[in-house]
């Protein structure tokens, strides 16, 4: 498990979090964060043109209070998604009622959903639990992780991170869930980031698109990208510390809780057994170190035999080649761990029991230097192990 560290909790925000009967398991999967009143929002969605209600709710929410909110409410245990107009109907009554219950606007209650496709949202079950959900919420960590926990379906963990700013006080703090179906662009997850400087909508856009381009895109678990996805970075102003004047450690605390996340949602994956440190060198450019990145982590034959810990450099090398870069193969070098194992698309001599011991690691280092320019990335993968298909093939039934 990765140590979040100490949690700091912003001011301005409440949470809370309780059991509405979505879910078959019982657990939690209502969750809410109050905000103060004119907390400003950027949010970045899935690319998956097969949106779920929440996500176009909660775009055209946004749109319309100019970038406010101060309610958001998630359930898990039900995506809300293929379900329809009468999906988007149950979403902005959820919506509405919650606003009533705090007599604030509907397009300042943004709406999330996650778990299992093509079921109507049991919108009743929701409603029925706005007022006690609305009261018990409390400006403290145990309240935060009731929230982490609560917005969770197959992951096993909560996941937290927290950074300091030390600037004039306050903090980034941003709470995930994501396990499978993970893909650039964005990943199967719910992402709420929460500071308490001062920010306006367009400052904070710019931010969290540098923060997500640099953690959330940069990792890849089954190379399918969800209908759900949302970041979500909210400015309560409680500190009085306007962004623009702490805006390089501001930018680098929301960049280092992206990036914990991020790897906490790769560590999680569904029947992962090694997250891969897959790291492209000397590409044209950062656009080709990511393309080839994505088809290395993307093949099956590659990642089941990182499951067994095979040091078969020759998928990585053949999806290397697929890739659809115009590589030159006498260039092109691969390493595992610190072993080169093919220089110029031709083996070397390595040490195989190192190389499987290597792969072995919960965490390993798998690099390919391409000869190409000096542009590179670390991208953050994992394995194909027979758990995550035992997980997906059960997911709902």
């Amino acid at each position: 498990m990765i140590d979040p560290g100490p949690v700091f909790l912003p001011k301005g925000f409440r949470f809370s979090a309780l059991k509405a009967g979505i879910k078959a398991s019982g657990k939690s999967d209502l969750a809410l964060i109050l905000a103060e009143p004119r907390t400003t929002a950027a949010a970045l969605f899935t690319r998956n043109l097969i949106v779920a209600a929440p996500v176009e709710v909660g775009r055209a929410s946004l749109a319309k209070s100019s970038g406010r909110v101060q309610a958001v409410i998630v359930n898990s245990g039900n995506a809300n998604c293929a379900t329809g107009q009468k999906g988007i109907r149950d979403c902005r009554r959820v919506c509405a009622e919650t606003a009533r219950g705090l007599n604030i606007h509907p397009a300042e209650v943004f709406p999330s959903s996650t778990g299992i496709i093509g079921v109507p949202l049991p919108v009743e079950k929701i409603t029925s639990q706005l007022k006690l959900l609305t009261s018990s919420a409390g400006a403290s960590t145990d309240h935060l992780w009731q929230f982490a926990e609560a917005i969770l379906t197959t992951d096993s963990k909560p996941k937290l991170a927290s950074v300091p700013l030390q600037s004039g006080g306050g903090a980034v703090t941003g709470i995930a869930k994501g396990s499978g179906m993970i893909h650039p662009q964005l990943a199967t997850m719910l992402v709420y980031l929460v500071t308490d400087v001062v920010a306006t909508p367009a400052e904070l856009n710019t931010s969290l698109r540098r923060a997500c381009d640099d953690s959330f895109n940069l990792i890849s678990i089954d190379g399918d990208t969800s209908t759900n996805d949302t970041v979500l970075l909210l400015a309560s102003g409680a500190n009085g510390i306007r962004l623009q004047s702490v805006r390089k450690e501001f930018d680098r605390a929301l960049l280092e809780v992206c990036r914990s996340l991020a790897k906490q949602i790769v560590a999680d994956g569904e029947g992962v057994q090694h997250v891969i440190r897959l790291r492209i060198e000397q590409a044209k450019n950062r656009a080709e170190a990511l393309q080839i990145a994505r088809a290395i982590s993307h093949s099956l034959l590659v990642k089941t035999a990182w499951a067994g810990a095979d040091p078969n450099w020759g998928r990585i090398l053949a999806a290397v080649g697929r890739s659809g870069i115009p590589v030159h193969p006498n260039k092109i070098s691969i390493y595992i761990g610190d072993q080169m194992v093919c220089r110029g698309a031709v083996a070397c001599s390595f040490d195989k029991n190192a190389a499987h011991e290597e792969l072995s690691k919960p965490e390993c280092r798998i690099k390919v230097r391409m000869g190409r320019g000096k542009a590179s990335l670390e991208f953050l993968t994992t394995d194909l192990s027979a758990e995550y298909v035992r997980v997906n093939a059960e997911y709902s039934t």
